[in-house]
């Protein structure tokens, strides 16, 4: 039972956390905009260790139960983390851009903020390292047709249209998403994974041989109670930074990183750990599949909660986010184009990081 409690002390933290929150929501809300911030800022430090311990869990079953029904939990407990922090802030606040906003900064933050600081740390590490390019070409070219059809098309729709074509957008990231995992466990699934080269250490085999086996029903349990637990903090969340943030002048999509940033954490730390290891490959696949994983589950997801409810979002994208978007995919595309990364590319994205918090700070 102890060795229970400290392997999920974050998750306990968690709990605890939400216990407290919940009887004194009315208290934090009436204590004034400073309290409420600090009550805030505490809520979003509990929801990233619930969000790391689901991660972790979601890691064990993906190992324990194989491919393809390893890449959807991995997929799908992470977008769900995403998912119900939105949904619980959208019926909290009437923000119609606050979806649009969350993916587009989720976008930037997997793709120039993991991708670009892993490549530039990996880069000074070990100089060039190698992956698939592949992989980096296929989840591009997904991206940018998956944020095209639902994040740019929508700017040209009548609005007397937009349930029609919110089910043709449902339609289409849910067929685009079948392809991918079908690309990725399927007879395409090389080009999601590289050779490294075996380095033949002693322990090499006996870390393999001494790893615990995963309790299937232990992680399920875990994997759905910090969900539920992440689901609680959010609703007291976004009531505590709605009111700490009121007349604050702070930019609006400050809110839509903080949600982006919440569910990339554990993200984060596994591609900084990947980059230092010389593994690229998972770096690749982290940031980019994220990303895509991102806009393809997370858009037919609201937009059924848009249809349900009758009321639309904004979800085109500004001409900056536009802009922004292209120029990152772009980039991505020649960077990744050759099979090796640098630190010099890495920086670039890493620019194309700072330029968007920037902008954020500018509320453009």
């Amino acid at each position: 039972m102890r060795r229970i409690f400290e392997q999920e002390r974050f998750l306990l933290v968690a709990v605890l956390a939400a216990l407290v929150a919940l009887p004194l929501e009315h208290w934090l809300l009436a204590q004034g905009q400073g309290v409420a911030l600090l009550g805030a800022v505490a809520l979003i430090a509990a929801i990233v260790c619930a969000s790391m311990r689901v991660a972790h869990h979601a890691e064990q079953l993906a190992e324990r139960v194989g491919d393809p029904y390893g890449t959807m939990i991995l997929t799908l407990s992470a977008v769900l983390v995403e998912v119900v922090i939105l949904a619980i802030m959208m019926s909290n606040q009437a923000s119609p851009t606050l979806v649009r906003d969350t993916i587009y900064s989720a976008v930037m933050l997997d793709i120039n903020g993991i991708l670009g600081l892993a490549a530039l740390m990996g880069g000074l590490k070990h100089g060039e390292q190698s992956y698939n390019d592949d992989s980096a070409r296929s989840y591009s070219v997904m991206i940018l047709t998956a944020m095209g059809i639902s994040m740019v098309v929508p700017e040209f729709i009548p609005e007397s249209d937009w349930k029609v074509y919110s089910l043709f957008t449902i339609g289409a990231m849910l067929v685009l998403y079948a392809l991918f995992l079908r690309m990725q466990v399927g007879p395409h699934s090389y080009f999601f994974s590289y050779n490294y080269p075996e380095k033949k250490s002693r322990g090499g085999e006996a870390r393999v041989a001494s790893a615990a086996p995963v309790n299937v029903a232990w992680s399920v349990a875990v994997l759905v109670f910090g969900v539920v637990v992440i689901g609680v903090l959010a609703e007291v969340m976004s009531q505590t930074l709605d009111v700490g943030l009121e007349g604050s002048g702070a930019p609006p999509v400050l809110t839509a990183i903080v949600v982006a940033a919440i569910s990339a954490a554990p993200e984060i730390l596994t591609a900084l750990r990947a980059a230092l290891a010389n593994r690229m490959q998972s770096v690749v696949n982290i940031a980019l599949g994220a990303s895509l994983s991102t806009v393809i589950l997370t858009v037919p997801a609201m937009e059924a909660m848009a249809l349900y409810s009758g009321q639309p979002f904004q979800m085109a994208m500004t001409p900056v986010q536009t802009v922004m978007v292209l120029i990152t995919l772009v980039v991505c595309a020649i960077n990744l184009n050759d099979g090796q990364t640098n630190a010099i590319e890495g920086m670039t994205h890493f620019v194309l990081f700072a330029t968007f918090l920037m902008l954020a700070m500018l509320g453009l």
